[in-house]
């Protein structure tokens, strides 16, 4: 089946090169391009496309304040296309939260794109074009302001938590995914690794907000840093995130550089990898949403090292391929919607605490 896109876009220029993208993949189209959300509206009911990719900043109407609309009278699968910047990245998140699936950084303005971008454009349609798409939480919808600071106590954990770590992969759907995950943790949780496959510039913002909504510290990973209870590490974009034990107990944050792994940098593989190797059985190995089979072969490894694993369930993910093929491995001890997930970790871990003791 050819995936039908449109392309919202008030630059000629960026229209010009997604159309000779999607259009040079055999299993797409791009079927019109429409300068303004405005015209975009007639387009989409003319044309019925499966995929919309969509830009921010444009004459007449906002993409965020489109998006919204869209979502509430026509939800479908929506690419964004964010502007590489701080500002940028604001808005990518939010319209994260609203219900687009995925995002790509601005194209260069030249007609011919690189083969890596074209590639990563049109792995992001695909993963759009089989989406499930849901309103947003609404509370995400009310939310306005600056986040809640919440009150935050040092680390001061027991014996027993310091022997965990919990490692977590993810891609698309998955910043929202994480999202539920991490705030459900509460302070005194095991130290916990992320990694999200996400564009350099944008982890460490997405860090930040996270931080503001969650009870534990949620920061962009630095290398040979501590891994300390009640905290949450994001790997940088375009740098592998792992792990290190460098004594009994503890554990430090490995940030490297390296050859793209399943086509991803950072991947889930090298995390879950580190995690077999270094924490073995104290570890706990959960896996998100996300296109593709990235992480499934090292959560196998995990579970081969003693490790509990779980993949959250096909009906809550925006896209079941990561779960999906680790579960086929048979990698996985649970299979979760994501709002129950945080709660499983939980239970495990007392059940942990009291078998210890």
């Amino acid at each position: 089946m050819t995936i039908k896109v449109l392309i919202i876009d008030d630059s000629r220029l960026v229209r010009e090169i997604l159309t000779n993208v999607i259009n040079e993949q055999p299993d797409m189209k791009a079927i019109g391009a429409a300068p303004d959300p405005l015209i975009a509206r007639e387009m989409i009911r003319e044309l019925n496309p499966d995929v919309l990719t969509l830009d921010v900043e444009m004459p007449n109407m906002d993409g965020i304040t489109f998006l919204k609309n869209l979502m509430r009278l026509r939800p479908m699968p929506v690419v964004m296309v964010s502007a590489h910047t701080e500002r940028g990245s604001e808005v990518t998140f939010r319209a994260l939260e609203l219900g687009a699936v995925e995002f790509v950084t601005k194209p260069k303005l030249h007609v011919n794109a690189g083969t890596d971008y074209s590639n990563e454009i049109a792995e992001k349609i695909r993963a759009a074009a089989t989406a499930r798409i849901r309103p947003p939480r609404q509370e995400t919808e009310k939310r306005e302001g600056p986040a809640v600071v919440k009150p935050r106590r040092a680390a001061t954990a027991s014996g027993d938590l310091l022997d965990h770590v919990i490692v977590v992969g993810a891609s698309t759907g998955g910043t929202e995914a994480v999202k539920e995950f991490l705030e459900v943790m509460p302070q005194d949780c095991p130290g916990i690794l992320v990694t999200q496959h996400m564009p350099e510039n944008f982890t460490k913002l997405f860090a930040k907000r996270l931080d503001g909504l969650c009870q534990i510290t949620v920061k962009e990973a630095e290398h040979n840093e501590p891994i300390l209870p009640g905290h949450a590490y994001i790997a940088p974009g375009g740098m592998h995130l792992g792990i290190k034990k460098v004594a009994e107990k503890q554990y430090v944050a490995k940030v490297v550089d390296g050859p793209a792994v399943n086509l991803h940098k950072p991947s889930v593989d090298v995390l879950f990898r580190s995690a077999a190797k270094y924490v073995g059985n104290d570890a706990i190995g959960i896996i998100l949403t996300g296109m593709g089979k990235d992480g499934a072969q090292g959560m196998l490894e995990m579970k081969k090292a003693g490790a509990y694993n779980i993949a959250q369930d096909e009906a809550s993910c925006v896209v079941f391929g990561m779960p999906g093929e680790a579960i086929a491995l048979g990698a996985v001890g649970d299979v979760l919607p994501i709002q129950d997930i945080g709660k499983r970790v939980l239970q495990h871990l007392s059940t942990r605490s009291v078998r210890a003791a």
